[in-house]
């Protein structure tokens, strides 16, 4: 599109031709089916506007009504909600998380004891993103919660932003103890229901909608396929599905500073408070924007030397965006059925240079040169992709020596089996067979339409006997790899085989006890020394608790009977013989 002179009109209206045309371009170039937009000025819905079908495969057409999940947008909900229970005088989000949810816990315990919850608002809590917790949509909020005490932080609380969906997640909690409600009552309650906004959470609801865009996605820049509906599982982070038509009024009511048709809900100090800019967020891309910033919230920049302040939105299917223009009582939102567009942009900006009665900048012609520059940089970085492994590389171990079952606390459980000649890894729902890259390292392959770690390159690890002890792999890009040990497994899991271990075994002129406790387990006395407790390791080792590097293994003599418990230390290896009865 060329730029050419603002038009003397600056009424919406007269732009929406071109708006239509603008759409029509940018819908073909990124190969989305569906747009609709929503423009408000001086508490007024001056435009609704929507374009193609909410559902290509029945020729559907979308409407102001359809249904669109608004993403991270939903984090101006939540932030707006705490911010109601902070005018009443219920939260003081300046104080410690701790005080309103007394098992909240984050990997540092001097972060434990000073993050508030206006850093969980404000990304300022020290933890990168970890978003591969939430992602698979198996774990409920409380335990997303419960997990951050086990992931690595990437900063130090307050250093650095850090965008964080679990952070909402736990902020989702403050509201529900505080309330007594579930999150989506609270919004609906307290929020949506007054603002005439219908709004639902969860794939149920969405499924039951009767005018719901259909999601779609788009392979590396190339075809576009109908998509499943994912579930956000972070609630309070972007799981709000609404139309266009009620997002008007979510706008109305933050431009109006907290009133909506003539009633107060929330009062203009916190709205203000909110959208102040707060954290360094980032540097401009383009010159007409000012460095971004972010509230609680809300994100705040400049465009064109005028304040904006909004949030974005995207996930499988989705991309959507919100700006309110405070100076000039305007807000601009735009959904999107297809991810990872600039259509909204595209929009948005162009509406915002319209009303200013500024030249237009060509948004969609500098976005659509990078969207094909990033499309053939992908294409060149697939084909780049096997130049990365070494060449005639062999796994250090038989296939059948890594199988088994890997645990970390927050991430869960990984199973690799053997398949014929492959390994196959499965973990919370997703399930792919593993390549060899080289070594002990294999990856995941990339699979369009389904959540799964794309390209995930795991690398198997081994104890100080060679035994495989674990997996590792890069979860989460900005902290150490996150480490799955391997489950114990083996006669060591049997109860009865710890029975036959017990006895006394002699070692020099000292007798070693192993007994059997009360819950089953085993326990090593050696003359001066506390009691030890061992815990299952494999087949017939364990470790002994609180001696990290120390394991015993007992061995069975040509009676099959418990002969030996051997002693694996970082300073040897050591025989004590089993006593005679």
């Amino acid at each position: 599109m060329d730029a050419r002179p603002a038009p003397d009109n600056k009424t919406i209206a007269s732009l929406i031709p071109e708006l239509d045309a603008l759409a029509a371009e940018a819908m073909a170039e990124w190969q989305v089916p569906a747009i609709t937009l929503a423009v408000v000025q001086d508490g007024e819905t001056t435009l609704l506007r929507a374009w193609g079908q909410r559902d290509v495969e029945a020729a559907l057409p979308a409407t102001p009504e359809t249904q669109f999940t608004i993403c991270s947008i939903t984090k101006t909900f939540t932030a707006t909600a705490l911010a109601l229970l902070v005018d009443e005088g219920r939260l003081d989000w300046t104080k410690p998380v701790g005080d309103y949810i007394p098992e909240f816990r984050l990997h540092d315990p001097v972060a434990t004891e000073r993050v508030t919850v206006r850093d969980l608002l404000c990304h300022h809590s020290g933890l990168p993103r970890h978003d591969w917790i939430w992602i698979p949509a198996d774990l409920s909020p409380t335990e997303m919660m419960l997990a951050l005490r086990h992931l690595e932080p990437a900063r130090d609380i307050r250093t650095d932003f850090q965008y964080n969906n679990l952070a909402y997640n736990a902020a989702g909690i403050v509201a529900e103890r505080i309330s007594g409600l579930s999150y989506q009552e609270f919004i609906r309650t307290r929020l949506t229901d007054r603002l005439n906004m219908p709004v639902s959470f969860s794939a149920e609801e969405y499924a039951a909608a009767e005018n719901a865009a259909v999601p779609y996605l788009v392979e590396r820049g190339d075809v576009r396929s109908r998509s499943k509906f994912f579930p956000i599982a972070t609630l309070a982070a972007g799981a709000i599905t609404t139309s266009i038509a009620s997002m008007a009024n979510w706008m109305k009511f933050l431009l109006a500073e907290g009133e909506f048709e003539g009633r107060r809900l929330l009062s203009a100090k916190l709205i203000h408070e909110m959208q102040a800019p707060r954290v360094y967020e980032s540097s401009p891309e383009f010159d007409e924007f000012g460095h971004g910033h972010y509230g609680l919230g809300f994100r705040s920049t400049t465009y064109r030397g005028e304040r904006v302040v909004g949030h974005t939105g995207g996930w499988l299917g989705w991309s959507t965006q919100m700006r309110l223009v405070p100076g000039r009582n305007l807000g601009i939102a735009v959904f999107t059925n297809t991810g990872g567009n600039s259509i909204c942009p595209i929009l948005i900006n162009r509406i915002c240079d319209h009303l200013a009665g500024k030249e237009p900048v060509p948004w969609l012609d500098r976005l659509r040169d990078l969207h094909r520059k990033a499309v053939t940089q992908q294409q060149s970085d697939e084909a780049a992709k096997p130049a990365a492994r070494k060449p005639d590389t062999r796994p250090s171990h038989d296939l059948a020596d890594f199988c088994g079952a890997y645990q970390h606390p927050a991430y869960g459980r990984v199973v690799i089996t053997l398949d014929g000649e492959a390994l196959h890894w499965a973990w919370r729902g997703t399930k792919s067979k593993l390549a060899h890259r080289n070594y002990d390292s294999f990856q995941l392959p990339y699979v369009f339409g389904d959540l799964n770690p794309d390209d995930l390159v795991i690398t198997f690890t081994t104890d100080r006997d060679g035994n495989i002890a674990g997996l590792s792999a890069k979860l989460e890009p900005q902290v150490s790899d996150i480490v799955f040990t391997r489950a114990a497994a083996g006669p060591c899991m049997d109860g009865a085989f710890r029975a036959a271990c017990a006895g006394n075994y002699i070692r020099g002129d000292a007798t070693h006890v192993v007994a059997v406790d009360a819950e089953g387990q085993l326990t090593l006395k050696i003359p001066f020394q506390p009691l030890y407790q061992l815990r299952p390791y494999q087949e017939a080792t364990f470790t002994i608790f609180r001696l990290d590097g120390y394991r015993t293994e007992f061995r069975r003599g040509p009676s099959g009977a418990i002969e030996e418990l051997v002693y694996h230390q970082p300073n040897g290896t050591f025989v004590a013989r089993r006593a005679e009865a």
